[in-house]
């Protein structure tokens, strides 16, 4: 196929961006970065590929693909990446933090609001319509994951035992990572045709005119990988890591919120629905920072505010900060436990980058998929199911407990918006801020009536 006629002023690269000029960029993406991770990547697909060209369409989806293998969240280490990139350490900084930024500073007040004006009857039955609407969503997540990622008999099979593993037997979520990879590993090379994964981003031929960072352009000299360099970087994280950990040793809430949000960003391999079981263990189970219901109303906030889904860590600080006592002045309390729950989530992304990056430059070309992976992803929609249960027990039965579980009055009206919902996401494909929206109206209209 011929490569698509370029207009004169696309033939020529647009000028050099300085890091001030890209600030304002990543300042904007962090305000209007709806639509979880596939929105997201496609914002910035069509402003740095499409219209700006500072980056080409291979450099992009290359980029994509590394980020599309690492535990967390895609879109901001891709926008972390490009910025990389074009400047450095600096600019992966500024890149990186505005991306979270303005979603850590709306739930941290959303949570205080929720926090003082949360027993209102009408607040009361706005999340009364929005925890249908949260178990339509991860139902819809499961579902879309699984289209995609479960391709033959063997990854249902590994789907199938994940989900019997969580939820008969409540085996902890690292465990289950651990042992999909483990029979991804061994079926990759027993089935090699069944392990090979779909879920990756193609190459593309479309061209948008000459980029910044071209398709030939050579890796600037701070991306060019050494050992030396790696090491360094790494030694650096680590000693960031640990000097945190040192001054929150006299607070043991933070502490252990620091040790568990670490570990969390390490297991986040399949998005964010995918770690939200181990979260949710961990914060209402384990160290009871929140109530499962308090965990709904924050996934549903996360999902209709900027920037990633996985921003309910945020949520989960805060409320855990408050519960936990750990300054006299709960609001301090509050932004203390969100601001250690997201600095923790969010440092190994940066990592990944700046020490990963450079050997991804000096081995460029397609990504692949491994088996393991195969296997983990696979055996997320089985705990992604287990989740949507879950929430689903805790709507539909608001009284039952773990020893009576269907005690308490059935709650019919939220099994109708659960189905609605579902029925708008899946069918007539409509956006999910829309939808948790219109169902927010119904619990009000609810609460009103009675």
């Amino acid at each position: 196929m011929d490569a698509p006629q370029l207009s004169e002023n696309t033939q020529q690269p647009p000028a050099q961006v300085t890091l001030a000029q890209a600030f304002w960029y990543w300042l904007k993406l962090g305000f209007i970065s709806f639509g979880g991770p596939a929105g997201q990547i496609a914002l910035m697909h069509q402003e740095l590929v499409e219209k700006r060209r500072w980056i080409s369409e291979h450099r992009f989806l290359h980029g994509l693909n590394f980020c599309m293998l690492l535990p967390g969240p895609e879109a901001i280490q891709l926008a972390i990446y490009i910025s990389w990139l074009m400047h450095g350490v600096r600019g992966a900084l500024v890149a990186g933090i505005l991306f979270f930024m303005p979603a850590f500073i709306l739930l941290s007040v959303l949570a205080a609001i929720y926090l003082n004006y949360g027993d209102v009857p009408l607040v009361q039955g706005i999340f009364y319509g929005i925890k249908p609407a949260v178990v339509a969503v991860v139902l819809f997540a499961a579902w879309r994951i699984g289209a995609r990622a479960l391709k033959n008999g063997l990854l249902w099979g590994i789907s199938a035992l994940a989900f019997i593993g969580i939820f008969f037997f409540k085996i902890d979520f690292p465990w289950i990572v651990l042992i999909a990879g483990i029979l991804g590993a061994i079926g990759g090379k027993l089935f090699p045709a069944r392990f090979k994964s779909g879920g990756g981003h193609a190459a593309s031929n479309k061209a948008y005119g000459a980029a910044l960072i071209d398709d030939h352009t050579p890796p600037p000299a701070h991306a060019v990988f050494s050992w030396k360099k790696f090491t360094l970087m790494t030694g650096a994280f680590v000693f960031i890591w640990a000097a945190v950990m040192w001054l929150l040793n006299g607070q043991p809430a933070l502490f252990e919120m620091g040790e568990f949000f670490t570990q969390a960003a390490f297991l986040t391999i399949g998005g964010a629905y995918a770690v939200l079981p181990y979260v949710y263990q961990g914060g209402v189970e384990q160290f009871q920072w929140l109530t499962g219901a308090q965990m709904m109303d924050g996934l549903a906030l996360g999902e209709t505010t900027p920037g990633p889904l996985i921003m309910i860590v945020t949520w989960v600080g805060y409320l855990g900060g408050v519960a936990k006592d750990v300054f006299a002045d709960p609001v301090a309390a509050g932004m203390a436990g969100a601001a250690v729950a997201t600095f923790f989530t969010f440092l190994p992304s940066f990592w990944f980058i700046l020490a990963g990056g450079p050997l991804v430059e000096s081995t460029r070309g397609e990504l692949r998929f491994t088996a393991p992976l195969t296997g983990i992803t696979a055996a997320v929609v089985g705990v992604i199911i287990n989740l949507a249960i879950f929430f689903a027990w805790h709507t539909f039965w608001p009284h039952a407990t773990g020893t009576a579980p269907f005690s308490g009055n059935f709650e019919w009206l939220p099994v109708i918006i659960s189905i609605a919902a579902f029925i708008a996401l899946w069918k007539y494909k409509q956006d999910v801020m829309r939808v948790i929206g219109a169902c927010a109206v119904m619990g009000l209209v609810y609460a009103i009536i009675l």
